[in-house]
């Protein structure tokens, strides 16, 4: 097949022959043969995270008050880092088990069966982070044409997921009223239509702090069962519930281990751990060995070092959730109730997670006001639409901050509103 040739020059004429038409003519008569360098229309559509779009408009700026992130403004605790530090000292530097290693999903097991129903070891998957959990959930159980309905104002990235695997997301949205958010549960049933392939389910739920019951889970999951439809649920702000003493309720509570349920979790929220990027899956005996696939696929495993903290975490962590819960409580009650005291703005108390998602009147574009926030408040929130379009006139304010940075940053949204 002749190509490029050598002229006397040392220049090169001509093109390749390929099918009897040369690369030139290609170029030059069919469109469709010129590179497209985007990506693909799936992931093109997606929408990027207003979040990020707020905090890059102000990351790095000391004189901004940030409460856009869902992060604490604690470090994470001693005793955890110190279980780190040891496994590298150690040399504890290669790769491990897709799952985890067995100390980690022993122990993961262990307190899963004391918060719920008893689980196997054999069905728990160590992940890097609780969003990759979400992620090769959503890969092992929806595909292209999928229907997946989603209970909103949710956290963006769960809506998005399914988008990415050319799902169709259907939004059930949460109702705002002087108690709170509340879901009608006949409304969600009535759009779990057969043929669904999933319900994901945030509770207790960011942004908003709504907390699915034990007597709707139950109806929900009996509905599920009827029609062959899975459950994911993202458990990770179970621990940050303000209505129970242990735990939120959870599917878990209730689901056999054959159920289609599928339970995510993290160790960021609960043991001060976000930047350790860990988290893990509880799914039936069926599903594991195709996740196991999926974790070779997508990050082979969770750093082994990384994995040693979350051991100790779970074996001694218990007074740092307490301490958590606590401080969390008190940091609620207080925002709460110095948002309600600001003319215009409608405020109630979240049953868990660490966010306050209030109303402002006024406010259309939620997305212009936390930027204008940004630069003449120095006040870093999350804007409502970023968590679909139930959220827009709203604002999240995570409270995991000592209550004097709360009151100051109260103080910056107040003489905001006045000018």
């Amino acid at each position: 097949m002749p190509c490029l040739a050598p002229t006397p020059s040392g220049k090169y004429k001509g093109g390749c022959i390929i099918a009897g038409l040369s690369i030139h003519a290609m170029n030059d008569t069919a469109p469709h043969y010129r590179r497209d360098l985007r990506a693909r229309p799936a992931v093109r559509a997606l929408v990027a995270s207003q979040i990020r779009e707020v905090a890059n408009a102000g990351m790095g700026d000391p004189d901004i008050l940030p409460f856009w992130f869902g992060e604490p403004d604690e470090v994470t605790p001693a005793y955890i880092r110190a279980a780190a530090v040891a496994s590298l000292d150690a040399g504890e530097t290669f790769y491990s088990p897709n799952f985890g290693i067995p100390e980690l999903r022993d122990g993961i097991a262990g307190y899963v069966s004391r918060l719920h129903r008893p689980v196997a070891p054999g069905n728990i998957a160590v992940t890097a982070s609780g969003m990759s959990a979400l992620m090769l959930t959503v890969e092992a159980l929806v595909g292209h044409g999928d229907r997946v309905v989603c209970v909103t104002p949710l956290w963006p990235n769960l809506t998005e997921i399914p988008k990415i695997l050319g799902a169709e997301v259907v939004r059930q949205p949460l109702t705002f009223g002087s108690g709170g958010w509340t879901l009608d549960v006949e409304q969600l049933i009535a759009v779990l239509t057969p043929g669904t392939r999933a319900v994901m389910i945030n509770s207790p739920n960011n942004p908003t702090g709504w907390t699915l019951d034990a007597a709707s889970q139950r109806i929900i999951l009996e509905h599920c069962r009827m029609h062959g439809i899975w459950i994911v649920a993202d458990d990770v702000y179970e621990r940050l519930c303000y209505t129970v003493d242990r735990c939120a309720p959870s599917f878990l509570d209730i689901a056999g281990p054959d159920d289609r349920v599928v339970s995510t979790n993290s160790f960021s929220k609960s043991w001060l751990m976000t930047g350790w990027r860990l988290g893990w899956i509880v799914a039936p005996p069926a599903l594991m060995p195709d996740l196991g696939k999926l974790i070779e696929y997508n990050t082979s495993c969770s750093p082994v070092f990384v994995q040693r903290a979350g051991v100790v975490a779970i074996d001694d962590g218990e007074p740092t959730i307490a301490h958590t819960l606590q401080r969390y409580r008190r940091a609620r009650s207080f925002l709460v109730e110095a948002l309600g005291a600001l003319p215009g703005v409608q405020a109630a108390l979240p049953a868990g997670a660490m966010y306050v998602f209030f109303h402002i009147a006024g406010v259309g574009d939620s997305l212009a006001f936390c930027k204008q926030l940004v630069r003449e408040a120095r006040l870093g929130l999350a804007p409502g639409s970023a968590f679909g379009p139930e959220g827009d006139g709203f604002v999240r304010w995570c409270f995991a901050a000592s209550e004097r940075r709360l009151a100051d940053g109260v103080g910056r949204l107040q003489s905001f509103l006045r000018r």
